[in-house]
């Protein structure tokens, strides 16, 4: 191809660049598009597959025929049969009619499978045999179909590997590959990531009416070393970002290092850290963190069923050793009785018993033995009430409103 030709096709198709590896993509698929031949476009994810096809059919005899682009991975296993093949009425729940399916509208025209490696074994099969004899049966009929469809295909997964694992079919992969079209990584294309640069800048700029950012030589040099695991699509979307967060125009190495990792091999994608933001470093930080706090509501509840017990079995040995006192205790209403976390009212214990027996001495309650266990341990611990808050089996906050509650404050019990 002479260089006015090849310089025409990437103007009617946007394409920027002049890497020797995509002028030669671009000259292959000029040539084999006069033919029917299947094509293969290989490359990794983000470099720009989807041009070849387009750049295919608009050069071959079938171009006022229709063009389809299939992404082969956005369509459900279940679904995909009848979205290609098509279907006939009542063939499974859902289908009130019949389709047609892309290979019977795309009849005379072509069919771009783009992510064709994601294509299931049986979807496989249905596809090599349409390669061979240009016949289909739909799902659900018996009727063999004919159809005169050019196909091209893509790829980001190694063929190789997929075929030994059994995920591919080597036939399928022959055939399918007759043209093979290899579209180079943006890693490789030197000079090319600045052109790039410049159109997405200049692009941005006068959709969005912003100043159009620039770089310095710094810059430049920077993203030239730079891996860039995703591509364009990743060189794009990055310079979008800058147009529309930087205040500076002129990008310099230290504002492109927000976006981009510093180690010039690494093979990350950058992410752009918004201020205030907390971020964990993983899901499991996230439930380590939800656990620890339902530990700690767990145990404070536990303490304060342990005191509840504690002040309950002091009440019974009491009144077993005061014959005239008498302290009506009955465990089925409690038994599953919802208790708060925090200290159980001794009052309210007191009246819900003295209700069930009638039987509770005047000179003595719940509310003195509570008052009573606290003074205690207060005196116990020389007044320290963190020290006798622990012997309690209570929080600190629990001690402080019943020494309020009781009037033990005035005591001067620290």
């Amino acid at each position: 191809m002479n260089t006015d030709e090849l310089q025409n096709i990437k103007q009617r198709y946007n394409i920027v660049g002049n890497c020797d590896a995509l002028n030669h993509a671009l000259d292959v698929a000029l040539q084999v598009a006069p033919t029917d031949l299947s094509v293969l476009i290989v490359g990794e994810s983000g470099v720009g597959k989807e041009i070849i096809p387009r750049v295919i059919h608009d050069n071959s005899p079938r171009r006022r025929e229709r063009y389809f682009a299939i992404n082969c991975g956005s369509i459900p296993e279940g679904t995909i049969d009848s979205e290609l093949f098509g279907h006939e009425k009542g063939s499974f729940t859902g289908a009130v009619g019949e389709s047609e399916g892309y290979f019977g509208i795309a009849n005379k025209g072509t069919i771009f499978l783009d992510e064709v490696g994601e294509l299931p074994i049986a979807t496989q099969a249905r596809l090599l045999r349409v390669l061979e004899t240009g016949e289909y049966i739909r799902v659900g009929g018996q009727k063999i179909m004919k159809t005169d469809v050019r196909i091209v295909a893509a790829t980001n997964v190694n063929m190789r590997k997929a075929i030994s694992e059994g995920r591919f079919r080597e036939d399928l992969y022959y055939r399918l590959n007759t043209i093979p079209i290899q579209m180079p990584p943006l890693r490789d294309r030197g000079n090319d990531i600045v052109l790039l640069f410049r159109l997405f800048a200049m692009q941005m700029a006068e959709k969005y009416r912003l100043p159009k950012i620039t770089l310095t030589e710094e810059a430049k040099q920077m993203l030239l070393r730079y891996k860039w695991p995703g591509n364009v699509r990743q060189l794009k979307n990055i310079t979008e970002q800058m147009s529309v967060l930087s205040e500076k125009r002129e990008i310099d190495a230290q504002v492109l290092s927000n976006y981009i990792p510093q180690d010039p091999e690494s093979m990350q994608l950058a992410m752009v850290d918004q201020p205030g933001q907390h971020s964990f470093e993983s899901e499991r930080e996230i439930l380590y963190k939800i656990l620890y706090e339902l530990r700690g509501n767990v145990s404070d509840l536990r303490r304060d069923l342990n005191t509840l017990r504690k002040q309950i079995d002091e009440a019974r040995h009491i009144s077993s050793d005061n014959p005239s006192t008498h302290i009506a205790y009955v465990d089925t209403p409690y038994k599953h009785r919802h208790i708060q976390p925090d200290f159980v009212e001794a009052e309210e214990i007191t009246n819900e018993a003295s209700e069930t027996k009638g039987a509770v001495a005047d000179n003595l309650n719940l509310s003195d033995l509570s008052r009573q266990t606290i003074e205690k341990a207060l005196d116990r611990n020389g007044g320290n009430r963190r020290l006798a808050a622990a012997e309690l089996g209570i929080s600190d906050r629990t001690l402080y409103r019943k020494i309020k509650q009781y009037g033990l404050d005035s005591k001067d019990n620290k």
